[in-house]
């Protein structure tokens, strides 16, 4: 399948992937600065923004990886940066893992998948949430201007909820309560984690923010399941997605590990 992406900006290629139930508008908090440097690519992963569902497309992380390459191929893009939010961050590893001779680096933020136990079956409260928003994200506009509204959304997901931009908000609660694709990228995580091994010749570098909530320390970041030979980097103030909570020091990173090869 082909899948809805938009691509700007001159010079080496960066994908950018987002998360389970989100949307390549989760990226706007810093694509436009690394355009400056990057051609940067997001893709709407199947069932998630503009792109449509196929319930024939396999969604396990390794399957979505197949199909970034797929659609690289259909863009005549031999080799790419690559950066992923959660879900994204597991697919971009995915890659890298499955395909060394194509992946430039790899900056994985909050990157799921590094989990010590993984998931045998899906939690009330994340089918209750997604329930919640896929009844109300046509109204998001005006019940994100309320507070207690902006709180209840977003204040596991963001320390910073108050700071955030309406448009933030508004595009994470579309994408969150349209996205087809949500149920079945879970289901693809369940009962796997990212175990395979990464060449040392690509860059690396792991993101988490310190109130991560999503997937905390305690459990959710093994360090042991990451390549041994990334950089392993925690922003404060900054939950599950550090793009938004972090913008200018998730781009300084970005840049820096792009920078690395050789």
């Amino acid at each position: 399948m082909e899948l809805a992406y938009e691509s700007h900006g001159e010079g080496q290629p960066l994908i950018l992937l987002h998360g389970m139930g989100s949307a390549s508008t989760s990226w706007k908090t810093i694509a436009p600065a690394l355009q400056e440097k990057f051609r940067v690519i997001t893709f709407d992963l199947p069932g998630h923004g503009k792109s449509a569902f196929d319930p024939e497309q396999a969604m396990d992380p390794y399957s979505l990886a197949l199909l970034i390459k797929d659609q690289m191929d259909l863009l005549g893009i031999e080799k790419a940066h690559l950066s992923g939010n959660s879900l994204g961050g597991w697919i971009a590893l995915e890659f890298a893992a499955a395909f060394p001779g194509r992946t430039l680096s790899v900056i994985g933020l909050a990157p799921a998948g590094l989990w010590l136990v993984p998931s045998t079956h899906r939690t009330a409260l994340g089918a209750s949430s997604r329930a919640m928003a896929h009844y109300t994200y046509k109204y998001a506009d005006t019940l994100m201007k309320q507070q207690w509204a902006r709180k209840l959304g977003f204040f596991e997901v963001s320390p910073r909820w108050r700071e955030l931009p309406h448009e933030v908000i508004v595009d994470a609660v579309v994408a969150y309560g349209s996205s087809e694709g949500y149920f079945p990228a879970w289901d693809g995580m369940m009962k796997r984690r990212f175990d395979k091994s990464i060449s040392a010749e690509i860059p690396v570098t792991i993101i988490f923010g310190d109130s991560d909530n999503t997937l905390p320390a305690q459990t959710m970041q093994g360090r042991t399941l990451a390549p041994a030979h990334a950089r392993w980097v925690t922003l404060s103030q900054s939950g599950h997605a550090p793009m938004w909570d972090s913008p200018n020091e998730v781009i300084a990173e970005i840049i820096h590990t792009a920078a690395q090869v050789q």
